[in-house]
């Protein structure tokens, strides 16, 4: 019996179709495309500000379904913050989104004292922004990360201009 290949490819074609449209498509990570929202419109659709990334994201992914994301930049970064926080950024940051939490953070580290901790999870409460390195988190007001910090520099290049952190000055135990 030979195989028609006419019928074979319209079969194909309607099988590929199918899968494109299926709810199991949905659940692939999301990858950055031309029209695709920024890694910054992705923190704000999740209500944080765009301040919690550095400027220079080249890409990211975001898995839609589990909230599991991965934001590239393009090496290294790290800065300080009104000459107290330095800040430490990998090339690839990576942790669990979802609305007012960030949390299974990879990536992203301060420097507390002599040592170097990981953030490993951020919460939104209102108007503040609760950093935790695991034994010990830090509120800081929303407006500290209305904007993106740069590389080397933080906040403290952005138009010649010193840009002030608020802190409360009270870290809690976990």
């Amino acid at each position: 019996m030979a195989l028609d290949l006419t019928s074979a490819i319209p079969m194909t074609t309607l099988l590929l179709f199918l899968l494109i449209q299926s709810p199991l498509a949905s659940s692939f990570p999301l990858t950055v495309t031309d029209d695709a929202p920024s890694a910054y419109e992705v923190l704000q659709a999740y209500n944080f500000p765009v301040g919690l990334l550095p400027k220079g994201v080249v890409k990211y992914d975001l898995d839609e379904s589990t909230g599991r994301f991965h934001a590239y930049l393009n090496g290294t970064c790290s800065f300080s913050l009104e000459g107290s926080y330095q800040l430490k950024y990998k090339s690839k940051i990576s942790g669990i989104i979802s609305n007012n939490k960030l949390q299974d953070l990879s990536g992203i580290s301060v420097k507390v004292f002599f040592l170097w901790l990981d953030i490993v999870e951020v919460i939104r409460d209102d108007d503040e922004l609760d950093f935790s390195v695991g034994i010990a988190s830090a509120s800081f007001p929303i407006d500290n990360f209305y904007e993106c910090p740069q590389c080397g520099c933080g906040l403290d290049c952005v138009d010649g201009k010193v840009s002030k952190l608020r802190v409360k000055p009270s870290f809690a135990s976990i």
